[in-house]
């Protein structure tokens, strides 16, 4: 019975909406990681996953997202268990490289606050990768994040606490 009264009530919603209704699903909580890994193989399954294994989160299947945090986001500790085959949700960086080569990849991130108010609004994110050197990709990093904090948020809000995790490997 009560399925009947849900599709029912859906029926009659539909007929209201026009256009494509979305749900919007909010991050609350985020923790962060990295690794790195080798494998004479192949890179996905080689050492794509042995940088996820390094980083302890081998074990679920990776979606990932453009560089937007919402204002609700705090940081965790990295759960101490997570469930064979759970989406995981992420942004990030990576890099491949070949013998020889310096791979680097990192994230940097940022919090922009209301230049009114000071109430937090929510954090950006960008994240560069490539085989030039760390100096190179720390540049990088603070650029990208510098112009899409000019290109949209700089009127309205002020942008701190920016946090650096970066990672460099060379097979």
């Amino acid at each position: 019975m009560t399925n009947q009264v849900l599709l029912s009530s859906l029926s009659s919603v539909e007929k209201e909406v026009k256009g494509l209704l979305v749900g919007n699903r909010i991050p609350r909580d985020y923790f962060v990681t990295k690794g790195s890994g080798e494998s004479d193989i192949t890179v996905h399954a080689g050492s794509y996953h042995l940088a996820l294994k390094k980083a302890g989160i081998e074990m679920c299947n990776i979606m990932t997202y453009s560089s937007i945090l919402p204002g609700i986001a705090r940081k965790v500790e990295k759960p101490a268990y997570l469930e064979h085959g759970a989406v995981m949700e992420s942004i990030m960086s990576v890099c491949n490289a070949t013998k020889g080569e310096e791979a680097c990849a990192g994230i940097i991130y940022g919090w922009l606050y209301n230049r009114k108010t000071h109430e937090k609004f929510g954090g950006l994110v960008c994240e560069h990768n490539g085989t030039y050197g760390m100096e190179q990709l720390l540049k990088n990093l603070d650029d990208s994040l510098e112009e899409l904090y000019r290109n949209g948020f700089s009127e309205k809000y002020y942008l701190k606490n920016i946090e650096r995790i970066t990672e460099h490997f060379v097979p």
